[in-house]
């Protein structure tokens, strides 16, 4: 037997007994997926970044973005965007009982966002970190939690002095994905910056990048001292590696990887709740990508993904799926 080396992650009066963070992606952590992250052991959940403009305006699209179940408390809400004033106003709009927490997103990579100033561009612009954490941190009264990037490329960005920027406008967490903006998810994560920032702030830092197994988690840990660890990609069609990395803690013991038929459940239970939550016709849709990503280097993977693109309803999917197991 092994000592958990995972302990209780405190933020502000939160405590997440299980540190896993199910890490926030646009248009793959909506609430059905977190919901069945959460029943695999993930302590910590966080919705789709939603924009603070959007909400400002009334965007009918933020609304859904915003979905919560008491399942999966504690949860976060995402928030970006460029405006200290804005941010700060509808911090206060969604500080309400749906959340426990509320996250700025200072990290997205992608130019749509990046182009407006917003995501990791506000990584080049340290007076307008310190504006925006100070404004939300002080219109809420809830943790406030940032997540952030190491650099972007063609500015002299120092992560440690914006993790203390973050610290002293009032965070009372950091989230460090361990790559550049121009990385994108290319390349390997710099854990050395994510320990100095671990050493550099008082405040919780979640560690975030590269962890796909049980001992790339464990590594991290050593690496940077760090005390959450935040898992992306590697849970795209896999809700059981937080599963798997808190059994291997616990007991040294590996669990197996999931079976055909343990996949294939897991695939028609995340339909339906998608149909749940969003109907037949989106819901379906929405879980072409995920299939892809469940039944990557499954044999006939390929022939599969091209098949699951024309399932229209729940019963092709259902026959489809079954014919995996048969």
């Amino acid at each position: 037997m092994r000592s958990n080396k995972l302990k209780p992650l405190v933020i502000g009066d939160i405590t997440i007994e299980h540190p896993l963070a199910l890490a926030p992606m646009a248009g793959v952590t909506d609430l059905p997926y977190r919901l069945l992250c959460k029943e695999q052991g993930a302590g910590m959940m966080c919705t789709e970044m939603v924009s603070a403009k959007g909400l400002y305006y009334g965007n009918r699209k933020s609304e859904p973005l915003m979905a919560t179940d008491p399942k999966e408390i504690p949860v976060a809400i995402q928030i970006f965007g460029s405006d200290p004033e804005i941010m700060g106003q509808m911090a206060a709009k969604v500080n309400d009982g749906r959340f426990q927490m509320i996250d700025i997103n200072m990290g997205c990579p992608v130019p749509k966002v990046v182009n407006n100033g917003e995501g990791s561009a506000l990584l080049k612009n340290p007076k307008l970190i310190r504006e925006i954490v100070t404004k939300v941190s002080g219109a809420i009264r809830k943790p406030l939690t940032v997540k952030v990037r190491i650099g972007f490329e063609g500015y002299p960005v120092d992560v440690v002095e914006i993790a203390k920027i973050i610290e002293d406008s009032g965070a009372a967490a950091i989230a460090v994905h361990g790559r550049t903006r121009e990385q994108y998810y290319s390349g390997h994560a710099d854990w050395d910056a994510i320990r100095r920032v671990k050493e550099a702030v008082q405040i919780p830092v979640i560690g975030n990048g590269d962890v796909d197994s049980p001992q790339k988690a464990v590594q991290l840990l050593e690496e940077t001292g760090c005390d959450g660890i935040m898992i992306g990609r590697a849970a795209q069609g896999n809700p059981w590696i937080f599963r798997e990395i808190n059994h291997w803690m616990k007991t040294g013991e590996f669990l197996p990887r999931p079976g055909r038929s343990q996949i294939v459940e897991m695939i028609l239970r995340h339909a339906r709740l998608q149909i749940e939550y969003k109907g037949e016709y989106t819901g379906i849709r929405e879980m072409r990508k995920h299939v892809a990503w469940y039944t990557q280097g499954l044999p006939h993977s390929a022939r599969l993904r091209r098949e699951v693109n024309r399932v229209e309803a729940y019963s092709q999917l259902e026959e489809l799926m079954t014919s995996l197991v048969d």
